[in-house]
């Protein structure tokens, strides 16, 4: 009874708000919070906590408290072979060797690059903290709405922790009892303690292969710190400084770097002593105040806690991990291994999906700056990515490397994604989609069309005609499928290369013409129409490449990306794609789950979604939530239950699954994409397209829409109640009629019905409401 009056009151205060004409966002509810009953025995099932350029780990047993600590460009880019082999070993001679069937050149060339120890993300060591023995850890808390962590000690003892969302500090504040002994740890000191070091997939081992020298701690007055000599020039320094005031312990810790300053001690110094003085609550004033502003850009309510808890939490990770002038999340964000040894995969930026999925959510969510950390990242390295597409490719324009280094230099690894050019035209949806929700014509014409065009150019110069006058590229796969074996070349184009390159030359197309360039626009659609249809058996199932349908269970949607995200292939064009995606979901319904890991899931509930299927999408995402998430939330790719749902039971991190499971929520409240992708103006709005059917009461505010519309709606007793969307500019909105026969009434004149699709012409800052 009580859950059933909040949620009613909840929706009362919605319905009050929006009404009034004011579409009202909510905090994270402190009943979602994530709380861990102590001990808390590995850093990967700690408490995050971060200001998108440091991350720390909150954890621990018994009278003892761990914070696993990281900074986002602390990374060792240290070539592993040849320096620049990428350039001695070049896509044409790729090719050729491919002709040859020399794979094990490939291997050795492209794959043997990765197997060194670097370049990886370095971890930044640990700080530890030993009370009495009679303290015993009993609980931690993250505070959601202000981003803060609490440790929770039997003798009513607390630990305060934020990473200032406004200063390069974080601070700590301890009451009730004071510690005994302060152990900073350099990464080293944690390997040489745990005597652990287990690698995770793929990385370079322990730490202790990197060949550096000790760290140089020191000790003064109240404070100690260490410096670490990495490589090629890069030190650090992890600096920790106390100060007692009345009943309270003050900590304040900072990671300076020779990015920073020449003096970087003093510049540590100076932080931390400048942040003590303050005061824990005079730095959490203005921290409270950035988070405030965060969380005001849009809010989620859905009957569902374990969904609820994770969107919230993932939508947390955002703020955390990803700000606008710092370096944005690879694999696993902020939060590197803190065990001894180097993280799963290097740490590194995966282009063939990960990146790509971790910024999937921003767009619906408002989320502009924390998703432009990433854009930044690829603008201000397109010098380098521009020679990479020069030595390696041997072609004008720019690329991105599909496996890449902070530095943006190509790591690589197997080598038929790691080296795919087809990676950049999916790196560069990104800057298509952002344009399409903030309508952005001066980021469009800045850095969008730009940084699209250029790798529209590479890919332009390694297409050419075969003898039926279609586009191919030299090399073709779809990611990741037959792994790295001779196999994964496939007959180009697969249809993962065929729909990456579709959709870059389509958005091109429309990116051209909405600057004027009308010549572009036109060489842009030619070029789409060039690479041909997508391959397809006779009753309509997605096949790999011309050759090859899918024939076993598979965790990268990667043949199928066409239908989401892409969107080429969708429910509303006609009798030809509905049959094409009805075939091709009974394919993988039969091929079942058990190579999935746990992105694959997050995935497949989006691609339901978009399809109009709300029960198969919530059935993927409540698998996704129920077994291939850590207790903190943490996506850990194996199925940690053990149920049978995939044959992978590992627990390596990584965060593109949870940003996958937080958009899968959006797209059963909210679509707004064009039938006709490429059109320009042709999006349609639909309002609760994918609810399934338990969750009955549901309500989002400030979800943001394509062409810049800013939209609210209620949905009660399983039928929309009410919704509004403001314009961001001006011009005509098409919302879908897909209200099961109520009929809106509307707020403004003149809203007409064609073809199942409501018109009606929007000022910039208008609002339409319907209620029902």
């Amino acid at each position: 009874m009580i859950k059933f009056f909040k949620t009613n009151l909840l929706f009362l205060s919605l319905f009050a708000g929006l009404s009034a004409g004011a579409q009202k966002t909510i905090l994270p509810d402190a009943s979602y919070n994530l709380v861990l009953k102590a001990p808390v025995t590995t850093w990967d099932e700690a408490l995050p906590l971060g200001n998108g350029l440091m991350g720390g780990l909150l954890w621990g047993e018994k009278n003892t408290i761990k914070l696993s600590l990281d900074r986002g460009d602390l990374w060792d880019e240290r070539t592993h072979g040849a320096r620049e082999w990428w350039k001695k070993y070049n896509y044409q001679k790729g090719a050729e060797m491919i002709a040859q069937k020399n794979f094990s050149a490939i291997t050795s060339w492209w794959d043997g690059a990765y197997r060194g120890v670097s370049p990886t993300k370095l971890p930044a060591g640990r700080l530890e903290l030993k009370f009495p023995d009679q303290e015993v850890l009993e609980e931690f808390e993250l505070l959601e709405s202000t981003a803060e962590g609490v440790a929770r000690f039997n003798s009513g003892a607390t630990i305060n922790a934020l990473y200032s969302a406004t200063h390069p500090v974080a601070i700590l504040s301890i009451k009730g009892t004071v510690p005994e002994v302060i152990d900073l740890l350099s990464p080293m000191d944690v390997y040489n303690n745990n005597k652990k070091g287990q690698a995770g997939p793929s990385s370079g081992g322990s730490v202790n292969k990197l060949g550096y020298p000790d760290a140089i701690h020191g000790k003064s007055g109240n404070a100690q710190w260490y410096i670490q000599d990495a490589s090629e020039g890069l030190r650090y320094c992890v600096y920790v400084a106390t100060k007692k005031s009345g009943k309270e312990t003050l900590l304040a810790l900072t990671i300076t770097s020779t990015q920073d300053a020449k003096d970087l001690l003093a510049l540590a110094r100076e932080r931390c002593t400048k942040a003590l003085n303050k005061g824990y609550q005079a730095m959490r004033k203005p921290h409270v105040k950035w988070w405030s502003r965060f969380w005001e850009k849009s809010s989620v309510t859905i009957p569902d806690t374990a969904i609820q808890k994770q969107y919230n939490l993932v939508q947390y990770f955002y703020g955390a991990a990803s700000r606008l002038n710092a370096p944005p999340m690879p694999l696993q964000g902020v939060w590197t291994a803190d065990n001894g040894a180097l993280p799963p995969w290097k740490g590194d930026y995966h282009n063939d999906l990960n990146t790509q999925m971790t910024y999937m959510a921003y767009q619906e969510s408002g989320r502009y700056d924390e998703g432009a950390s990433y854009l930044n990242f690829l603008w201000d390295r397109r010098d380098f990515f521009r020679a990479f597409a020069r030595d390696f490719y041997g072609t004008r324009g720019l690329a991105c490397p599909g496996v890449m280094s902070y530095s943006g230099q190509p790591l690589g690894g197997w080598g038929q994604y790691s080296m795919s050019p087809s990676m950049s035209a999916w790196s560069a949806h990104l800057f298509y989609l952002h344009w399409l929700y903030t309508a952005d014509d001066q980021f469009l014409k800045e850095k969008a069309y730009p940084w699209s065009a250029e790798v529209g150019e590479c890919m332009l110069g390694l297409l050419k005609k075969d003898s039926t006058g279609l586009l191919k590229l030299p090399l073709s796969s779809s990611p990741e499928i037959f792994d790295n074996s001779p196999k994964a070349w496939l007959t180009p184009n697969s249809n993962y290369d065929l729909m990456s390159l579709k959709m870059l030359f389509l958005s091109l197309k429309e990116m051209a013409l909405e600057c004027g360039k009308i010549t572009e626009s036109k060489k842009w659609a030619d070029a789409a129409l060039a690479l041909g249809d997508f391959h397809t058996k006779a009753d309509g199932t997605l096949m790999l490449d011309a050759n090859y349908e899918l024939s076993t269970s598979h965790r990268h949607l990667s043949n199928i990306i066409g239908i989401y995200p892409f969107n080429l292939i969708n429910s509303e064009s006609g009798k030809k794609d509905q049959e094409v995606i009805g075939a091709t979901l009974r394919s993988w319904d039969k091929l079942g789950t058990r190579a999935w890991v746990g992105y694959s899931f997050s995935w497949m509930s989006c691609l339901r979604a978009r399809v109009g299927d709300g029960e198969a999408a919530v059935k993927n995402l409540d698998i996704f939530v129920k077994a291939f998430v850590l207790r903190n939330g943490f996506h850990a790719n194996g199925d940690q239950t053990k149920s049978g749902y995939s044959g992978f039971t590992y627990r390596p991190f990584t965060l593109e699954g949870n940003f996958l499971a937080s958009q899968a929520v959006h797209e059963m409240l909210l679509q707004s994409w064009s039938v006709t992708p490429g059109e320009p103006h042709t999006g349609v709005i639909r309002i609760f397209p994918a609810v399934p059917q338990k969750w009955a009461d549901v309500s989002f505010s400030n979800l943001r829409a394509e062409g810049g519309y800013i939209v609210s709606g209620i949905r009660k007793n399983k039928s929309i109640f009410m919704f509004s969307i403001t314009a961001g500019k001006s011009g005509k909105l098409r919302i879908k009629d897909n209200f099961m026969g109520k009929t809106p009434k509307w707020n403004v004149k003149n809203v007409n019905k064609i073809d199942g699709v409501y018109e009606v012409y929007l000022n910039k800052g208008q609002k339409l409401t319907a209620e029902f």
